[in-house]
């Protein structure tokens, strides 16, 4: 068995240093109050996209009607967006003009 020294470079112990990972960054997906989008319909897309229980949904629901905006879920970057292509597409395919975004959570 040989022995390595410590002072020969090519037998020297790396050292790997560990850095915190980091969270990835949430985003808040948020459903937008217009006149002509049916709030059943937006009931639904809760339910479904979102899975809220039906008490869940219909108090968004009334916050996006009241407040203008409703908080439909918190979601790393990409599930947010696809999320919001998905309901999108579905709105539009009913003729419906419900717009939801995504945004990033306000940093503490």
């Amino acid at each position: 068995m040989t022995r390595r020294t410590p002072t020969d470079p090519q037998h020297q112990t790396q050292i790997l240093e560990r850095s915190e990972t980091q969270r990835p960054r949430l985003y808040r997906v948020l459903l937008l109050n217009d006149d002509y989008t049916p709030m059943e319909f937006v009931v639904m897309v809760l339910e479904r996209y979102f899975r809220k229980s039906a008490g869940d949904a219909e108090m968004i629901m009334l916050a996006v009607h009241r407040k203008g905006q409703g908080v439909a879920g918190v979601y790393t970057r990409e599930v947010a967006e696809t999320k919001v292509a998905q309901v999108t597409q579905h709105a539009r395919s009913e003729g419906y003009p419900l717009r939801v975004v995504a945004e990033p959570e306000p940093t503490p």
